[in-house]
């Protein structure tokens, strides 16, 4: 099992702060540092600073020496493909070759529409998506002058300099994250290195990871070459004490403070991450069991660096 860690820096977070975090992640030990690509603050109030995410992945790249870097999930609405497909390069080259490259429908209208954004249907999105990511692909593996025509976008004589090249694979990563329907699972099985599902559970992977296997062996591809993942929300702490001690911080951070603590404790522990760490490594099991190869930890309180240390005492025991 491979662990990262993914926060939401549109929660107010300055550079200096995601800087941080990623750089804890790293001390830590774990493998990969994911951030949202959202320009709206949530959860919690609105209107707190945000963030571009690939202008800081560019930053992290020059600023740590080792996790992967990525975003869990760039929309295709905020980012034309072309373009999408040149900046990540561009990063990638910046680490050293260590970007995944995270793409989705996107989600979230009001935010679109305070910045402008069109928000089409999601059918109309989906079939962005399939376009973006032929396009993403086709430019970083195609041959020179290769053209594609598509309803929202079209390519000619396509020249793409420089190629993210890696010594193991045909370019970085691409990770496709959603709630695994059958739309989708076909999209993985095209497109994806690795099939991300959101708030995870074992038996919502068990049944979205069958489907992206029938859709590969639908077009003869052998479904062992993909990394199944999940993201699923984190808090945990060494001890049960600190652990409310937590729940309380987190619900302060987001402005939950109304909120029942052991109500709202007791939800999340049957779904998330949560508690001391045999019952953190406990809920880990059942997720190994379901087929997760990696977890995306979802973290909802990022400036507590102590908690990040505690993941990395947990997950490397």
């Amino acid at each position: 099992m491979r662990f990262a860690l993914m926060s939401e820096p549109q929660q107010g977070l300055t550079y200096d702060e995601i800087l941080a975090l990623a750089r804890s992640v790293e001390r830590a030990g774990l493998q990969a540092y994911f951030r949202s690509d959202h320009y709206s603050s949530f959860p919690g109030p609105e209107g707190r600073r945000t963030t571009d995410a690939w202008a800081t992945l560019a930053g992290l790249a020059r600023e740590t020496e080792r996790i992967s870097l990525g975003t869990l999930v760039s929309p295709v609405t905020f980012r034309l493909p072309g373009n999408l497909a040149k900046v990540a390069a561009t990063v990638d080259e910046m680490s050293g070759g260590r970007i995944e490259v995270g793409m989705g429908a996107g989600w979230h209208a009001e935010e679109h529409a305070a910045h402008g954004i069109p928000f089409p249907s999601l059918k109309e999105r989906y079939d962005m998506l399939e376009e973006a990511l032929t396009i993403v692909h086709g430019l970083w593996t195609e041959p020179d002058g290769w053209s594609y025509g598509g309803d929202h976008w079209t390519v000619r004589d396509a020249l793409f300099r420089p190629r993210p090249e890696r010594a193991d694979r045909r370019h970085p990563p691409i990770i496709l994250g959603g709630e695994g329907g059958p739309r989708f699972a076909a999209l993985v099985a095209r497109f994806a290195d690795e099939v991300n599902i959101v708030s995870a559970t074992p038996q919502r992977c068990r049944e979205a990871y069958a489907r992206v296997r029938q859709a590969c062996a639908a077009i003869g591809r052998d479904p062992d070459e993909l990394t199944y993942s999940a993201m699923t929300g984190v808090l945990v702490a060494d001890s049960e004490a600190d652990l409310e001690a937590r729940v309380g911080d987190q619900l302060a951070f987001t402005a939950d403070a109304e909120t029942d603590a052991a109500a709202w404790l007791v939800q999340r522990r049957r779904r998330w991450i949560m508690g001391t760490p045999d019952e953190a490594r406990a809920r880990i099991d059942e997720l190994g069991a379901a087929g997760v190869q990696r977890i995306m930890l979802q973290d909802f309180l990022p400036r507590d660096l102590d908690m990040v240390g505690s993941i990395g005492r947990m997950v490397n025991a």
